[in-house]
């Protein structure tokens, strides 16, 4: 019988919340430093994150005067440009999006591979000066430099992907936005599950030996409420299955993931998954022979032989509703979040090396979240140090009720930094 206990996630919002996917490690840890400042100075006085999320959460008052269609211009930051994962993602989405709604391209200003650093004001400004209503910024480490543009210009709406401080930044034209991709990741790891126990059943390898190799980049919140999600998804296949984790200090750099992949490989690691932006991780696969599931986009055709699938993010969702609100003059959220039920989190087609089954699989997967039925950190499916959590409290928010962790509901960025058993991390 497991014990409960309760755990007090007793951290900062800016060490438990850092999110992103994009720049240079050494940018991520200093403006991760400077945020903890930030965060530790915030009075008691002012709204956080779960009030403003629930205050915004109908985001139906008139707050400006609705954009005409033919008038509206967008701004869009990029970290990276169409040949890293995650800035195709967004890329594809904006262009989508724009599409839909009937804007012409010349509505749409995209500025690609701007670093986590004085060229995101620099790019920020340049779409202000050239008429944009909506800059949108895309990367975690964009967003001090985003803040620093906002105050300047009252009547231009700034969104921020992955980022937490619109909640306490006392702007009304400043908001942070994330997908549920936990919900996509916990299906993908379904999917390594059928995979893996199609190994045990075949004889490959026996049920002790089903031990996965995750590609982190970094030690955030983000990264580890993802490889624990899909974590979950591989044990409600495998209950036997563990996890090994290696970071690589960096959300892009194909040849440290595809050395990580490796040294995960060769400590016994039997299938490989990341939290990564390139393909390292599934090149280096395709050579091993050994499956792997990867992130943001399709990696079939880097590792046709091996590759499952990959849970991926459809901004065209978020996009499409930032759209609607310039046109309307409806308020935008302080923090969005949407998974499954809403369409703006998928996994990949599934690659020929998926175990029979898998569809299926996946697709009940998928079918329970959007119901409400099956909750990826439902506390009876983990255990810390052998027991179960029954409460985690960040920034006077409680987050487990009902029976599990309400991960992107009372903000957008994730939250879940615990580390279950059966998963192999480093705590830095």
């Amino acid at each position: 019988m497991k014990k409960a206990i309760g755990v007090l996630c007793a951290v900062s919002m800016a060490g438990a919340l850092l999110a992103g996917c994009g720049g240079s490690s050494g940018t991520a840890q200093t403006t991760a430093a400077a945020e903890s400042s930030a965060a530790e100075s915030t009075t008691a006085e002012e709204t956080t994150a779960a009030e403003s999320k629930e205050a915004e959460s109908g985001a139906a008052e008139k707050v400006r005067e609705p954009i005409a269609k033919e008038d509206l211009k967008i701004g869009i930051i990029f970290i990276g440009d169409e040949n890293e994962g995650y800035s195709a993602s967004h890329i594809n989405g904006i262009e989508e999006a724009a599409k839909e709604e009937g804007l012409s391209d010349d509505q749409v200003l995209e500025k690609k591979n701007i670093g986590e650093d004085d060229s995101c004001i620099d790019a920020a400004e340049d779409l202000a000066s050239q008429g944009c209503q909506l800059i949108i910024a895309t990367s975690f480490g964009h967003e001090d430099f985003l803040l620093q543009v906002a105050p300047d210009h009252p009547d231009i709406e700034f969104c921020h992907t992955t980022g937490y401080q619109a909640a306490t930044s006392g702007l009304n034209n400043f908001h942070n936005a994330f997908t549920n991709i936990y919900e996509a990741r916990y299906v993908s790891g379904i999917a390594a599950g059928m995979k893996i126990k199609e190994m045990i059943d075949k004889g490959t390898i026996t049920a002790d030996q089903a031990k996965m190799g995750y590609v982190g980049a970094y030690p955030y919140a983000e990264v580890i409420s993802g490889f624990t999600s899909f974590y979950l998804g591989a044990k409600s296949v495998v209950p036997e299955v563990t996890m090994k984790v290696l970071y690589t200090n960096s959300w892009a750099d194909p040849a440290k993931e595809a050395e990580t992949a490796k040294q995960l490989i060769s400590d016994g690691c039997v299938l490989i998954s990341q939290h990564a932006d390139t393909t390292g991780a599934p090149s280096a696969c395709q050579e091993e022979g050994v499956p792997c599931v990867g992130y943001n986009v399709s990696m079939l055709s880097v590792a046709p032989d091996v590759a499952l699938t990959s849970p991926t993010n459809n901004w065209s969702v978020y996009y499409k509703h930032l759209i609607d609100c310039m046109l309307s003059g409806d308020a935008i959220e302080v923090d969005w979040s949407k998974g499954f039920a809403d369409d703006a989190v998928r996994i990949t087609e599934l690659g020929s090396a998926c175990a029979e089954g898998t569809d299926k699989a996946v697709q009940d997967a998928e079918d329970a979240i959007k119901a409400g039925t099956l909750h990826v950190f439902d506390t009876s499916t983990f255990t810390v140090d052998g027991q179960e959590v029954t409460t985690c409290e960040k920034n006077g928010t409680e987050y487990i009720s009902d029976g599990y962790f309400h991960e992107s509901e009372y903000a957008s960025a994730p939250a879940f930094d615990l580390i279950i058993d059966g998963i192999d991390a480093p705590k830095n």
